[in-house]
């Protein structure tokens, strides 16, 4: 011991590990070559990082490769891990070796270490449990590591993104169904269109994450196929032919979420691929809640001198020199994570063309990006949806009053008096200040009756809600 330190060796010869560290030479090697980001695993990665070694240890007990002692202490120094006691002692940054091999020699040397602490011995000294020999047994980190991201991916999906997406399609749609009876403008273009119901417009919103919400389910598929079982290269080498079957068979019992072996194990390893497939998803998700947090921006701008047909809930001052006034700030926060997800999405993209030959080189990086992204969007339509969409408010003599004084009442006439009459009509309108129904009036061009059935509301923005097939 020297100033607080031990002295651990691994194959490049002897290194300085802080004395109550749980992890060991190689962790310390990795911490000291990539001072880059500060930026650390998720904890999710982390969690399925220890459920990878749990099962690993379980099946190896099972198949007669571990011994009783040994194994009973790896599996309860993995459930540590999977339940965050050892999260400060994962201390790799994310930009390291792109195979991950840092970080899962982390997971191998804490759990050694903890495992050797509990059967009695000295930390360090890799005996009687050894972070490679025992720990990383039919393992390699090439297929360890991406079996650890799709684990975390799909528990973060399944558990926490459907769930929050479903909760805004609930809120969106409430509202569509509330605001069905308030007429407004439409607008195209930045523009004044047709009327449109406010109810038809959220629902939109809610269709929108209905859409996304089949979207993320889709990538299902992929992320369930686990690397485990193919090593290093995808040939299994020093794995027993069943361990893969039972790990996985346990990591699925575990979570409860059925995942597969890979049907093949090079694609497993060599491509990131489904990675790819759901960062884009998540990316299009991201594009939705952009458009839904925007057009609440607008349709709130105000409160006087903008928009201002619905309101949003005042939740903190919005300036410190201009008293009174209140920022969107829900919607902003939602479109800033947006804008995050998107950039992932550029990094990941770019990673996943990384697989050179049997494996690809960028997954720590793929790794903390697509998890970041789905916390990001969980967070973000949970939020949205419960500190803004669920108190928004109409403001009803606004958007009448909008209505009213659109040109766009002109659309309406063009099959009674024709296209360039009704032209004409709505540059009258326009010209002298006054509503296409006052000019109509004047010049008596359509019956009173007729007038009024032309230009009524909700014939012209038809029926269809959110429950409708129209």
């Amino acid at each position: 011991m020297m100033n607080g330190y031990r002295i651990e060796t691994d194959s490049l010869g002897a290194v300085k590990v802080p004395q109550q560290a749980y992890y060991g030479a190689q962790t310390k090697r990795a911490f000291d070559n990539f001072p880059i980001s500060n930026l650390r695993m998720n904890r999710e990665m982390i969690r399925s990082l220890g459920i990878v070694k749990w099962a690993a240890a379980v099946s190896n007990m099972q198949l007669g490769l571990l011994d009783e002692s040994v194994g009973n202490a790896i599996i309860t120094a993995a459930h540590e891990v999977i339940d965050g006691e050892f999260d400060d002692d994962f201390i790799v940054d994310v930009y390291q070796t792109g195979s991950g091999t840092s970080t899962n020699m982390n997971a191998n040397e804490i759990i050694a270490n903890r495992a050797i602490e509990i059967l009695g011995g000295k930390i360090g000294t890799k005996n009687p449990v050894h972070p490679n020999d025992h720990v990383n047994k039919c393992q390699s980190s090439n297929d360890v590591f991406p079996s650890s991201i799709h684990i975390a991916a799909l528990e973060m999906i399944e558990k926490k993104l459907i769930t929050d997406l479903k909760l805004l399609h609930e809120t969106l749609t409430q509202k569509a169904n509330a605001f069905h009876n308030i007429f407004k403008i439409g607008r195209t273009h930045l523009q004044d269109a047709v009327p449109i119901r406010l109810g038809q417009e959220f629902s939109g919103y809610a269709s929108q994450i209905e859409h996304g919400i089949q979207r993320i389910k889709s990538v299902r598929l992929h992320l369930r196929e686990l690397a485990l079982g193919g090593t290093a290269v995808g040939t299994g080498l020093n794995a027993d032919p069943q361990f893969a079957e039972l790990a996985i068979d346990k990591i699925s019992n575990y979570t409860g979420i059925r995942f597969v072996a890979a049907p093949n194990r090079f694609e497993a390893l060599a491509t990131r691929d489904a990675l790819v497939e759901t960062s884009g998803q998540l990316k299009t998700v991201a594009v939705s809640l952009m458009k839904i947090a925007n057009d609440l921006r607008w349709l709130s701008s105000g409160p006087r001198c903008g928009i201002g047909e619905i309101t949003l809930p005042a939740l903190q001052p919005g300036s410190s020199i201009m008293p009174g006034k209140v920022n969107p700030v829900i919607p902003e926060s939602v479109m800033m994570l947006c804008a995050t997800v998107m950039g992932n999405d550029t990094a990941i993209t770019i990673g996943g063309q990384h697989g050179n030959f049997e494996l690809n080189v960028m997954m720590p990086m793929m790794a903390r990006h697509l998890l970041e992204s789905i916390k990001l969007l969980a967070n973000g339509a949970r939020n949205l949806s419960t500190q803004c969409v669920n108190y928004i408010e109409v403001n009803a003599e606004r958007t009448a009053a909008y209505v009213e004084n659109s040109l766009a009442f002109a659309t309406a006439l063009a099959p009674r008096i024709g296209y360039d009459r009704a032209v004409e009509i709505a540059k009258q309108a326009h010209n002298s200040n006054k509503t296409i129904r006052q000019v109509l009036k004047e010049q008596h061009l359509l019956p009173e009756h007729e007038l009024e059935h032309v230009l009524d509301l909700a014939r012209l923005t038809g029926s269809s809600g959110p429950d409708s097939d129209g």
